[in-house]
This record gives structure tokens, sequence and C-alpha cells, in this order.
């Protein structure tokens, strides 16, 4: 992937619904609705690509309806449609494997066992997709009941900053590219 390629749909991952809104899976989500209220944009429903969506053709936020395992249907209906690289997308997901807060930006890679990812690698056909993973805790027990759990009072100042720190990894993408974001937001909290 090039230095400088520039990113022109931010698609964060999550489920939709009032049931899923402030759960670890949707973290994808929450930095969306950051993006969209820095920028003072409004996402529309599109049936056509099942997805919620702001911005331009050249520079787009979305978040895939699909529910999160399928979230690349809505991708690659879009990118498709637009003849969007996939190094031009930036998927944003939640990664148990990360401490609460921290950010990872990587240009490509295996999903990690992290399903909605791995949908979007498959739909798009390649593993060169730009992502920003957010990191929400390993927890305990179940993984299926702590990625669909609600965050704690105590972890919500740490995802509060995360998503404001993650929309920062985002514009920072934007105005300079991401290598220089990666050396910037890749580091421990």
């Amino acid at each position: 992937m090039e230095q400088n390629a520039p990113i022109r749909l931010v698609a964060g991952l999550g489920n939709p619904g009032k049931s899923y809104e402030r759960t670890r899976h949707n973290i994808g989500f929450l930095v969306i609705d950051e993006l969209c209220r820095r920028g003072r944009l409004d996402l529309q429903q599109i049936p056509k690509w099942q997805c919620a969506l702001a911005g331009t053709i050249d520079y787009a936020f979305m978040k895939p309806l699909t529910f999160m395992n399928r979230s690349g249907e809505s991708l690659s209906g879009y990118i498709r449609f637009y003849k969007i690289p996939a190094a031009s997308v930036l998927v944003i997901v939640d990664d148990v494997a990360l401490p609460i807060g921290q950010l990872r930006l990587r240009e490509s890679g295996s999903s990690g066992g992290h399903n909605g990812l791995e949908s979007a690698i498959t739909h798009l056909g390649t593993t060169a997709v730009p992502r920003l993973r957010v990191g929400i805790g390993a927890g305990i027990g179940a993984m299926h009941d702590h990625v669909l759990g609600q965050f704690s009072s105590e972890e919500e100042p740490a995802i509060h900053a995360a998503i404001h720190r993650a929309a920062d990894a985002v514009e920072s993408i934007q105005t300079q590219c991401l290598n220089f974001a990666m050396n910037q937001f890749n580091q421990s909290n």
C-alpha cells in the first residue's frame, strides 16, 4: 500500500439497534458518531448498501447495518459502485486483545479472529485493508457476553478518551497519512 494512499471511506463496524448502542462491539459505530459530530454531518440510511452514510463520494463515513458478522456486504457494495480500492478503506473495530482504550493502526493483516473484520477482508478480497483497532480488554467469562456487554462505569472514562483519540487518529490519517498516524497513535496509553 502506498504510504499516502488517500482514505475515501471510513467504516466503523458494529451492530444496529438500540440494544447494541453502547456495547463494546459497537466501538466502531461510536467513533463514526464522534467523527460525524465533529464534522456536523448527519448519517443517512442507504438501503441499497444496507448502511448509514455521511460525507461525500471522496470522503465518507459508514456504519454497515448488516450486523457485525456481515459487515463486508455493505462495504463491498459501496466500494465496488464507486471503484474505491480496498487500500482506501479504513475499518474501525473493537479488539479484545488490546487493553481498554489502546489503539492499533495497521495497513493490512489478518482478521485476528474478529468476525466483522473477517467479513470485510472476505468481501473485499484482500487483507490489504487498513484498520484501526480500539482496545476493549479481554474481560472475564464468555467472549460473546463480553463484546455484547455495556461498558462499566469504571470503563467509561477510558472508552470516552479512546473514542476521541480514535477520531483524532482518523483525522490524522486524512491530513497526513496512515504511516504518520501509526507513529503517533500506536503507542501504549
